[in-house]
């Protein structure tokens, strides 16, 4: 059945490069300038093809072997006005059920976590139009201030990134090109040539199944979230400090990064948190990382990432359908081995090894990127899971209970 299922998608794909070699001429879509003020259109279109076989539990998965396919379009608006200036991206998807769940029962269809009333649902379900960013933004030689929908960026490392507590990335998800927005204050001084100071609230929302994106329309100003961030160059190394409130949790964390002896990059990020609730204990999460990049374009990272709260043992895994952003990991002790290499100018290629202490499950997610044309491109991704299957919906490790897939994209941007 793999095969069968990997044939009708190399198929379709076949068909789509085909129609892709076709030479695109390069074009602006929609640049504007005149004395001062910018305004610029902006397009890309991703074609998305899965192919997965799941693990056989009938009790955590409906479907044994998901082949689906989905397309999504972004429209980007950039205006600059002075020191003034505005962003606007308008995201259409239509994808189908599979696509959505991998053929779960318990897949999360829960969005970032953002007002619903920027997110429209119809087509029974399968299409999706979303304003992903809309914000407008002041800025002088000292200062920024950023208001509306916006991507906030707070990551060190790479794949294990607990101090990114807005929509953060899976270690696994390598097309990082457009981060999800959320609802947002963001203001930096830039005090000296050398030190920022970063103040960040985040607007909180109720969890509403009923809506598209889980979430309901207007924020709980009560649980809004507060971040502040420090930081300072000296020499080839940067520093920070991080205080924070989210959902409620006092937070205190660090980060910093640089290069030692010219030779190897170092980083790390992490944090205290102190719950809210009296009987949650005080969670501690940290991410270590090494990385060397080489003149041939070899680039090897090497990270370990802590989480205090995580089970010690697969006994202690809960499946939670209605977890946060940041709860990605189910365990206390994380490994990942990483490289990027390009083969040719046109031909890249990436890959994670991920390694789970507590249970001995391991993940491989191979990744590779061809450009096409100046615009399109064409990717490839295998996920090759390995540890003991869930049995009864009971987990037996972590990564044993992920699907064995192949995913293919097309992207073309405009």
């Amino acid at each position: 059945m793999k095969s069968i299922l990997l044939w009708h998608l190399l198929s379709r794909c076949v068909i789509i490069v085909t129609i892709c070699l076709v030479p695109i001429t390069s074009y602006a879509f929609y640049p504007w300038q005149n004395e001062g003020k910018e305004l610029a259109l902006r397009g890309f279109v991703r074609g998305t093809g899965l192919a997965a076989n799941n693990p056989n539990d009938d009790f955590l998965f409906e479907q044994d072997d998901v082949l689906s396919t989905g397309v999504l379009g972004r429209l980007m608006l950039d205006i600059e006005w002075s020191r003034l200036s505005a962003e606007m991206h308008v995201v259409q998807s239509v994808l189908g059920d599979e696509l959505r769940t991998g053929g779960s029962r318990f897949a999360s269809l829960i969005d970032v976590e953002r007002s619903d009333g920027l997110h429209w649902r119809y087509g029974n379900g399968h299409a999706d139009l979303v304003i992903d960013r809309l914000n407008i933004q002041c800025e002088s030689d000292d200062f920024r201030l950023k208001l509306g929908r916006q991507p906030i960026n707070l990551a060190t490392t790479f794949y294990f990134t607990p101090n990114d507590f807005f929509a953060p990335f899976a270690a696994q998800a390598f097309f990082r090109t457009y981060k999800p927005g959320v609802d947002a204050a963001h203001f930096d001084w830039q005090w000296s040539e050398y030190s920022q100071l970063s103040l960040i609230a985040v607007m909180d929302y109720e969890s509403e199944l009923g809506q598209p994106t889980g979430w309901r329309t207007s924020p709980d100003w009560s649980e809004t979230a507060y971040l502040a961030r420090a930081s300072t160059l000296t020499d080839n190394f940067e520093f920070g400090l991080v205080a924070a409130n989210v959902s409620g949790d006092d937070i205190v964390g660090f980060y910093f990064q640089g290069e030692i002896f010219h030779w190897f990059g170092l980083r790390g990020e992490g944090h205290l948190r102190f719950a809210d609730e009296a009987n949650i204990d005080r969670d501690a999460q940290f991410s270590v990382a090494m990385d060397k990049r080489f003149q041939n374009t070899l680039t090897l990272r090497l990270e370990h990432f802590y989480q205090r709260l995580g089970a010690n043992d697969s006994d202690d895994y809960r499946l939670n359908v209605q977890a946060n952003n940041d709860q990605f990991y189910l365990a206390r002790n994380y490994t990942a081995v990483g490289a990027s290499y390009e083969f040719t100018p046109l031909w890249f290629g990436d890959a994670v090894y991920l390694f789970n202490h507590q249970d001995a499950s391991k993940l491989l997610a191979l990744y590779s990127t061809y450009s096409l044309s100046d615009e399109s491109e064409l990717s490839v991704g295998v996920n090759i899971p390995m540890g003991k299957q869930p049995e009864f919906g009971r987990l037996k490790s972590e990564f044993g209970s992920f699907p064995h897939s192949v995913t293919m994209e097309y992207r073309v941007y405009f």
